[in-house]
């Protein structure tokens, strides 16, 4: 008679993780899930769109990276680039991106969806590229919350542009950390102190991360900016449109028109 063996859903808890424990389980979170990821939101990221977050605000739209008319003929790195939307985006504009990612599944979903972008597997932290190559730098939700150490990215993305350069990025907005991540009234009520800086783990039977997210204040993420050599020029909160009726995770129009969902820092490389 055969034993099936079901694997334990992992532990949800509140406890430190350092930066090699934080990119060994990202690095395997996206792997295994990179496939449903996909599949859940593909079609509202397109194959060939540039989408900051779940509101749904279009790069065509914020123009956060410049007109699109300016993007022609620029080097622009994407950090955290998944199937690589957004550079497919970029290189219609006549841009130069390359999409870089830490997990080889994403990396492969880009691959099937169409070849022609560079992509480059590797960590966020340790960019594998001379000083001065690119003109922008972008991530929309990638990386940014998942490294312990967002300084050293950000002077890693500070060494890899040319002055004058922009770095932009997205990330869950700060104040949904106080909150249940839940689309519903649920989610509507302070669960936790937004000042504790505890990172978010899943963990499995034996302690070892399996996913970390990490949590900064508002000012912790200006702060961070300035560290890694960057002029803030501008901080973007979008606010949910009416024609986005989606659910993603604990984004939702519910909670959309009430408390903010996505966080743009739109960084300058003086």
């Amino acid at each position: 008679m055969s034993q099936e063996i079901y694997a334990a859903e992992p532990e949800a808890t509140r406890r430190t993780a350092g930066e090699a424990e934080s990119s060994r389980a990202s690095r395997g979170w996206w792997d295994r899930n990179a496939d449903d990821y996909q599949s859940d939101h593909g079609g509202f990221l397109g194959d060939d769109r540039f989408v900051w977050g779940p509101e749904g605000l279009d790069e065509a739209e914020a123009g956060l990276l410049g007109p699109a008319e300016s993007l022609k003929g620029l080097d622009v790195l994407e950090i955290g680039a998944g199937a690589a939307q957004c550079s497919r985006w970029l290189a219609a504009q006549g841009a130069r991106p390359v999409a870089l990612d830490l997990s080889h599944r994403q990396l492969q979903h880009a691959l099937r969806i169409g070849e022609g972008i560079p992509l480059v597997e590797a960590d966020a932290g340790v960019l594998p590229f001379r000083d001065g190559s690119f003109d922008l730098a972008c991530s929309a939700y990638g990386a940014v919350p998942f490294v312990a150490d967002p300084v050293q990215v950000f002077r890693e993305v500070h060494r890899v542009l040319r002055p004058g350069g922009r770095w932009v990025f997205s990330v869950t907005h700060p104040v949904r950390w106080a909150f249940p991540d839940e689309p519903g009234p649920e989610g509507l009520s302070v669960a936790a102190s937004y000042f504790d800086r505890t990172p978010y783990v899943e963990q499995d039977e034996q302690g070892e991360a399996v996913y970390v997210e990490h949590h900064r204040t508002l000012g912790d993420r200006v702060r961070d900016v300035v560290a890694g050599g960057f002029r803030l020029a501008d901080l973007v909160e979008p606010e949910w449109p009416a024609w986005n009726n989606q659910e993603w995770g604990g984004w939702s129009p519910l909670r959309g028109n009430l408390i903010p969902g996505t966080a743009i820092f739109v960084c300058v490389r003086d």
